[in-house]
């Protein structure tokens, strides 16, 4: 089973962005909300080097942000990841 996991911010356009496509495509997630979380926020940073969210793991490889995401997602490595067809 394919593992998504995104790291959030409740006021952040990017990352309801990337949760709806998400949810569009019926992929199930795991979403860590870091707003006022120290220790979320580190692991966010620790495991991607990036400080802006979103921030999406599959498999617990590195996607990227929210533009990184939707680019996987258009040029077909996000299907490749998640083994799907239907995109």
């Amino acid at each position: 089973m394919t593992k998504i996991e995104i790291y959030s911010k409740g006021y952040c356009p990017y990352c309801k962005k990337a949760k709806e496509t998400l949810n569009s495509l019926g992929l199930a997630f795991d979403e860590y909300e870091i707003t006022n979380n120290e220790k979320l926020t580190r692991e966010m940073y620790n495991r991607s080097q990036r400080k802006t969210v979103p921030q999406i793991f599959i498999n617990d490889r590195h996607i990227g942000g929210g533009d990184d995401f939707h680019k996987a997602l258009k040029n077909g490595e996000l299907a490749d990841l998640i083994s799907k067809r239907a995109f």
